[in-house]
């Protein structure tokens, strides 16, 4: 099984790395960390650094990556959404993990939500931690 875990910076994203992380070690999957921006910069590499800090307290083997060639266009959270649909679809992932900032009809139409995107999609099982 391939795992994908998009992760913006959030605390429940790396809550969905912890928890992929456990989802990994427990049926012997591949996990994959994937940062989605337009550029790459010190906020970006401090969030390469917490993933890989996580993984790494799970003994998880798996280097942080940055996407930022999928599209050049501003990136609301429903971009978002179809660029990890688009990874999926390009590197054959079996699930996908993914955080949520809210679970209210206010914080969803405030924050959008990428995760709602994937789910929407139906193209792949998708785990929600909040």
């Amino acid at each position: 099984m391939k795992i994908l875990v998009p992760v913006d910076g959030s605390d429940c994203s790396f809550r969905a790395v912890e928890f992929a992380a456990e989802m990994a070690t427990n049926y012997d999957a591949t996990l994959h960390v994937v940062h989605i921006t337009d550029s790459r910069d010190e906020a970006t590499e401090e969030i390469l650094r917490r993933a890989r800090d996580v993984l790494d307290a799970h003994d998880v083997d798996d280097e942080p990556a940055v996407r930022t060639d999928i599209s050049l266009n501003f990136r609301p959270s429903n971009r978002i959404g179809e660029d990890v649909l688009t990874l999926v679809e390009e590197e054959g992932y079996d699930h996908v993990v993914m955080g949520h900032h809210g679970s209210g009809a206010v914080e969803r139409a405030i924050l959008g939500s990428a995760t709602e995107t994937v789910m929407d999609a139906e193209r792949v099982p998708v785990t929600v931690v909040p």
